[in-house]
């Protein structure tokens, strides 16, 4: 079993299109492509990202922010989700309403955005209260995994590339994030997520011999072009991150 994972595209379909094509320089066919949401929103292209999404029809699992579009009111939706939901059809809201929280795929991979029990729990990294981010205990991780028989589980929501394995061999893996490289957050405290790098993430899983190979990769597009845009609608911490990968 060879596949890739992606996750968090965040409405930046440029990074979504480089990805795709490099996943099909690796020999990767779009049947082999999972999706672990967080998919629309943000300051960019969320009308055209999901276009190509509907048009690829990936197994996807419902991120956090891909539920804010279609469970809040727009008067209560933060900066990025309304400017995305702005460019949103009732066929693209309908696909955001289908989506599982969870789902294995084909008997041997567990997909989730972040944890099965929640879609905004961090799973490998907590948040101390001064507001830096770190690995979580490993008992604090296992515990979350507790009834999950597949030996591979994907997981997203923090944007970092990561892989942990657990005492019995499962391992969970983050792919990063597509689209968006660095964010701010105030829950659990404010806090921030830096990837340091501007590139596109994903993950290739290869199952041999009974073992799960993973190789990320990341991916170069015209980064500086969606720091414009974003910059232009208003979000310049969006474009810093687009720009550098770092907020500031």
């Amino acid at each position: 079993m060879r596949f890739a994972a992606i996750a968090d595209i965040h409405g930046n379909c440029a990074a979504l299109e480089a990805v795709l094509t490099d996943i099909g320089q690796q020999g990767i066919p779009t049947n082999a492509i999972v999706n672990l949401g967080d998919c629309l929103s943000g300051p960019l292209d969320a009308g055209k990202t999901a276009d190509l999404l509907l048009s690829l029809d990936l197994p996807t699992v419902r991120g956090n922010h891909d539920r804010y579009l279609v469970e809040q009111a727009v008067s209560d939706m933060g900066q990025s989700d309304a400017a995305a939901f702005a460019h949103l059809t009732v066929e693209h809201l309908d696909w955001l309403r289908s989506l599982p929280a969870s789902l294995v795929w084909k008997n041997e991979v567990f997909l989730c955005h972040a944890t099965p029990q929640a879609d905004d729990v961090y799973w490998l990294q907590t948040v101390s209260r001064d507001g830096y981010v770190h690995q979580k205990a490993r008992a604090d991780i296992e515990a979350l995994a507790e009834g999950i028989s597949q030996s591979l589980i994907l997981c997203g929501h923090t944007h970092m590339p990561r892989a942990v394995m657990l005492s019995d061999g499962r391992l969970i893996v983050n792919p990063g994030s597509v689209g968006c490289p660095a964010y701010s957050d105030a829950e659990p405290v404010p806090h921030r997520v830096e990837t340091g790098s501007p590139l596109a993430s994903y993950a290739i899983c290869e199952r041999r011999d009974g073992l799960w190979n993973i190789t990320f990769r990341l991916v170069p597009y015209d980064h500086h072009r969606q720091a414009v845009i974003a910059e232009a609608n208003g979000r310049p911490e969006w474009a810093a991150a687009l720009a550098t990968g770092w907020l500031s």
